[in-house]
């Protein structure tokens, strides 16, 4: 038998490892969301990570198809690749033949597919969430992973503006529930097609969509130069500038705008939708530089940000915590039409590292275990197990620290995995099956306690 070669331990850029604290504080996120999703009647579903390539590109934009992680074909996968493409080194002719699969980019594209798939066995509107991992093929920087989650909620099959209405609270209060401060930023993608149409350059739309949606991420130097280099003139990138940067906080509402056909769609939904709400949001705030990069939107827009007035967050940098909006098209693509959807996301990473940051994680988030039962001999083990068992069998998080190791050993034991309570368990514990409870925190003891007094004490 071959040596197995050593190799050292590494991740692949981009993905992270999480040890246990990490997981049950990841876990403390995903119930408050589920349990917000659960309340406004969503149902939770999964679909494969891996989705087949012609599902997924043409959904996201240029930029998108780009940051797609592809699979290569098993076997010999250069075998159906024409020889003229191999001889040219022709990648995206080659593409087609070595990759018919991928990892899902998002949780929204593959819904889509799911509802055209599954309709007839599907009760519409269809209000369903999805948590799961999805996969970008993107620098990565802080807060900003090639492996990350994603919390979604969507609403299939109608479209009433009081979906946007319920998602926008969603939003509110799950944030609320966390205890970090956001801003809900909102706009419109008809307000972004109106001032398209306004300049008149409609051949231009998925450049200038793409530039504006870099405005906060880069300075208007570098995303001139950009319209420049794709043709745009320098009348038509200082009307965009005008309109976006100027008259960001009210670009809905310009009477340029509104008088094209699209701008007056888009102020008439956004007027229903903002008195549907009624003030009932301070957080919310409308942002005309808010345009969601993604092809398939064509409605209503969130992105949801820190909020910088708060002092608690005035030295964090950080991007979008979630963002979502309304498509109308999507299932059209899957042959599907009059299935006008809407949905928000969460960007599980992100708020992890905030709420790590500024330490608004429960402090006993992970103490799943209660009690630890400390045999001190190996002939105590079995006893202290059955104790332990009693305790489960009530509910109560107990283990058995097992092996004859020194004390000090069994102190950074209880440290590090924050156990309350031990109970040591020796002959004079095992003839008179009475027990000392030491906390772990206070070191206070209570004697003589029997297993059942021990039961009635964790459950207080």
């Amino acid at each position: 038998m071959s040596e197995l070669k050593k190799v050292k331990p590494a991740l692949s850029k981009g993905t992270r490892d999480f040890l246990p604290v990490e997981v049950a504080k990841r876990n403390y996120i995903f119930e408050i969301i589920k349990s917000v999703f659960r309340k406004y009647g969503f149902e939770e579903i999964e679909t494969p990570a891996i989705e087949r390539m012609e599902t997924l590109t043409g959904k996201y934009g240029d930029e998108g198809d780009k940051l797609l992680f592809k699979i290569l074909n098993s076997g010999d996968f250069l075998k159906d690749v024409p020889k003229e493409d191999l001889a040219a080194a022709n990648s995206p002719a080659a593409l087609k033949h070595i990759a018919e699969k991928g990892l899902r980019y998002d949780l929204t594209v593959p819904l889509a597919r799911y509802v055209v798939q599954h309709q007839d066995s599907l009760a519409f509107p269809f209000r369903r969430f999805h948590i799961g991992p999805v996969w970008r093929a993107d620098r990565p920087q802080k807060g900003r992973y090639q492996e990350f989650y994603q919390c979604d909620a969507d609403v299939i099959g109608s479209e009433s503006l009081l979906n946007e209405v319920e998602l926008t609270m969603i939003y509110a209060e799950v944030f609320k529930r966390l205890g970090v401060d956001v801003i809900i930023r909102f706009n419109h993608r008809k307000v972004i097609e109106a001032l398209i149409a306004v300049i008149n350059k409609p051949e231009f739309a998925e450049v200038i969509i793409s530039c504006i949606d870099k405005i906060d991420k880069a300075p208007w130097e570098k995303i001139e130069v950009e319209l420049h280099e794709a043709g745009l003139t320098k009348a038509e990138t200082d009307a965009i500038y005008s309109s976006i940067v100027s008259n960001a906080d009210n670009l809905w509402m310009d009477d340029g705008i509104k008088t094209n056909p699209s701008g007056e769609v888009a102020f008439n939904e956004l007027s229903t939708f903002l008195k549907a709400i009624n003030n009932s949001i301070p957080n919310l705030a409308y942002d005309g530089r808010l345009v969601r990069g993604l092809n398939y939107y064509t409605g209503v827009i969130w992105e949801v940000v820190l909020d910088k007035n708060s002092s608690a967050n005035s030295n964090i940098t950080m991007g979008s915590l979630g963002g979502g909006g309304r498509y109308d098209n999507l299932t059209e693509m899957f042959g599907a039409k009059n299935m006008s959807g809407v949905g928000i996301s969460f960007g599980i990473e992100r708020i992890y590292d905030v709420m790590e940051e500024l330490n608004l994680f429960p402090p006993t988030i992970s103490q799943g275990v209660q009690v630890l039962f400390v045999p001190r001999e190996k002939e105590m083990e079995a006893f202290a197990f059955q104790q332990a068992q009693i305790l489960r069998n009530k509910g109560i998080g107990a283990e058995v620290f097992l092996g004859n190791v020194k004390k000090q050993k069994q102190f950074k034991y209880l440290e590090d995995k924050k156990i309350a309570y031990v109970v040591e368990v020796g002959d004079n514990e095992q003839t008179s099956e009475k027990f000392r409870l030491r906390n772990t925190q206070t070191r206070d003891t209570q004697d003589g306690l029997s297993i059942q007094d021990i039961v009635a004490i964790m459950l207080q």
